[in-house]
């Protein structure tokens, strides 16, 4: 994803609830990556279990998604 493609979808995104002082434990992967990774799963067509090392680990992706 590019920058300026980013910068349009962010604002887009909810605010998770330790952002807005309601509590709860901060997030362990970035919104971006997560985004990357479902954007290659719909790209490639591959099994949610069949995601690449690189980006964060499928059932942390799944639950984003």
């Amino acid at each position: 994803m590019t920058d300026a493609e980013w910068a349009e979808v962010r604002p887009l995104l909810p605010v998770p609830g330790w952002m807005r002082g309601r509590g709860g434990r901060p997030e362990g992967y970035c919104h971006r990556a997560l985004l990357d990774a479902i954007r290659y799963l719909v790209d490639n067509g591959v099994k949610w279990r069949a995601m690449p090392a690189d980006f964060p680990p499928w059932d942390r992706t799944y639950a984003f998604f």
